[in-house]
């Protein structure tokens, strides 16, 4: 079966990237890694709790263009700017994924634009 290309192009500060928002690969959907964005503008400011929010609300919407919801996300990539946000993150990441939570990695890392969190999410929805 060939891999679907889910939603339409990703714009990010009004410039179409050249990559998919996710795709589907039989009954995998894979998602672009998604930084905080508000409006279709990278969110630099406000805290780590706020743009974990804006990451995983993006997500949310982009799973159930898929097909999907949280429910269906088998593993989540997160990468933060400082070790320090780590309680934060957690505290809103819990509250969307509340019980039986995905498989989970997360680094430390610097990023190409000024942001604190990128969330990445594989999601396992079989075709009906």
């Amino acid at each position: 079966m060939p891999k679907e290309i889910i939603g339409g192009p990703l714009v990010i500060n009004g410039r179409q990237l050249s990559l998919s928002k996710a795709v589907r690969a039989g009954d995998f959907v894979f998602l672009t890694g998604q930084v905080p964005m508000v409006g279709g503008a990278v969110l630099t400011t406000g805290t780590i709790e706020d743009q974990t929010r804006a990451c995983l609300d993006r997500i949310t919407e982009t799973l159930a263009e898929a097909g999907c919801t949280r429910d269906d996300v088998v593993k989540t990539m997160v990468w933060l700017k400082d070790r320090a946000d780590f309680p934060g993150f957690n505290a809103v990441y819990g509250a969307y994924f509340p019980s039986n939570p995905p498989a989970r990695s997360a680094l430390v890392s610097d990023f190409l634009v000024d942001i604190r969190v990128e969330v990445e999410v594989i999601a396992w929805k079989p075709r009906p």
